[in-house]
């Protein structure tokens, strides 16, 4: 072969190698990362958003801690003003049909409150810890708790101040322990909560039972003492099924974590 031809030669398989071999060493250009973390950031979005509704209408069931790629979506959702509205949103709806109900004025008709994040807000807890990332830490969040800085929901106490002019008897059911009562209350006065009926607490023949039993069991107990729990309010499933159940329940929103 002669040396100018196979000198082409060279040079056109060199060519050939270096197009079909860039695709694959091609390092992405900076406008090309930026779009694809973009469009990472806007699925996350969506993904997330979705992941929340099957929380809230508790499709999901028990899980157990907020996925990685949607704490950041958590995060601004319960500190943004979706959240807030949602929330505004569920107590409106709450407060028409707290006015639907004709009070009889014999101190018997309630309405049942479950206390965090429906009247108290744990943001300012979870915005130090990871907004439902790590799995539920129970001595952290007591000693949060025993600060008694919770600030109110300002929905729901709306809705608590018009129910007590429209005559209802409030009960306050939580999970809390008794051993919180002072705090709570502390808590609760500060947030500018009071006239309540009474504040129902897990005593010690109720540690261990699941939410729904526990919860259950102490609205029977008002149910037999002659209450007519027309509306209960929850941020958890398990504030408001079971037995014993309220005429109407209000679910309002909660994708930091859950109890069963």
């Amino acid at each position: 072969m002669a040396p100018t031809v196979s000198f082409l030669l060279i040079i056109f398989l060199s060519t050939i190698t270096f197009i079909s071999s860039e695709s694959v060493l091609r390092l992405p250009s900076e406008n090309d990362l930026s779009g694809r973390l973009h469009q990472v950031q806007e699925d996350d979005d969506l993904y997330c958003d979705s992941w929340r509704l099957t929380v809230e209408t508790n499709n999901i069931g028990p899980w157990k801690s907020v996925p990685a790629r949607c704490v950041n979506f958590v995060a601004e959702y319960m500190g943004g003003e979706r959240y807030s509205s949602d929330s505004k949103v569920i107590g409106e709806v709450s407060s028409a049909f707290a006015k639907s109900v004709e009070v009889n004025g014999d101190g018997r008709d309630a309405w049942v409150f479950d206390i965090d994040e429906t009247l108290l807000s744990n943001v300012p807890y979870y915005e130090n810890n990871g907004f439902g990332k790590e799995i539920f830490n129970e001595t952290s969040f007591d000693d949060w708790v025993n600060l008694a800085e919770a600030p109110a929901l300002p929905a729901s106490l709306s809705l608590y101040n018009e129910l007590l002019e429209l005559g209802f008897r409030v009960f306050l059911l939580t999970g809390r322990s008794e051993l919180q009562r002072n705090a709570t209350e502390t808590n609760l006065l500060l947030a500018g909560y009071n006239k309540w009926e009474r504040l129902i607490l897990r005593g010690s023949s109720d540690q261990g039972k699941p939410a729904i039993v526990y919860k259950s069991e102490k609205r029977a107990e008002l149910v037999e003492g002659g209450y007519r729990i027309h509306g209960s309010s929850g941020d958890q499933w398990s504030d408001l099924w079971g037995h014993a159940v309220a005429s109407r329940s209000f679910k309002l929103p909660n994708p930091m974590y859950y109890i069963p």
